[in-house]
């Protein structure tokens, strides 16, 4: 079974409600998907990769900056589909604007035209309060914001 290790950042508006960082899939697939189309920053482990490492390799790899500073916490595992686990962290930290510079994929587009195109992995990301995260989010992922938001309730 597949893994992939994910990190999702929060932090506090004025009234001390929570918003979490999503990031939108680049690509032609999901070009023109919103609701139940957003995602945490993840993906998969390199073998024998400490997840954490993974998780921090992959937020600075589709979000083109660096892990905040700040202690992770642990979000556990959910499954997604059949064969794959997300292992997810959350840090509460706010990096303040910055441009999206995700690495790219190597695509046939358009299909089956023998032409490879380049997509990034996100194309952009945002700030959403948990209510809009849940709609925002891909279903298999919307069990971590209920455990972030039970986490922070008792922080």
């Amino acid at each position: 079974m597949k893994r992939s290790a994910g990190l999702m950042l929060f932090r506090r508006d004025a009234t001390g409600a929570i918003e979490v960082l999503l990031a939108h899939p680049g690509g032609p697939f999901f070009i023109r998907k919103d609701d139940a189309h957003w995602s945490i920053p993840k993906g998969e482990l390199d073998p024998g990769e400490d997840e954490w490492a993974a998780a921090a390799r992959e937020f600075s790899e589709e979000l083109g900056i660096p892990v905040p500073a700040g202690e992770p916490i642990s979000l556990g595992e959910q499954p997604q589909g059949r064969d794959k686990i997300n292992v997810i962290w959350a840090l509460e930290a706010d990096p303040g604007p910055f441009e999206v510079n995700s690495n790219l994929f190597d695509l046939e587009w358009p299909p089956r035209s023998g032409r490879k195109a380049q997509f990034p992995e996100v194309d952009r990301v945002a700030w959403y309060d948990i209510e809009t995260a849940r709609v925002k989010l891909f279903g298999a992922q919307r069990p971590f914001i209920d455990r972030i938001q039970a986490i922070v309730a008792g922080i």
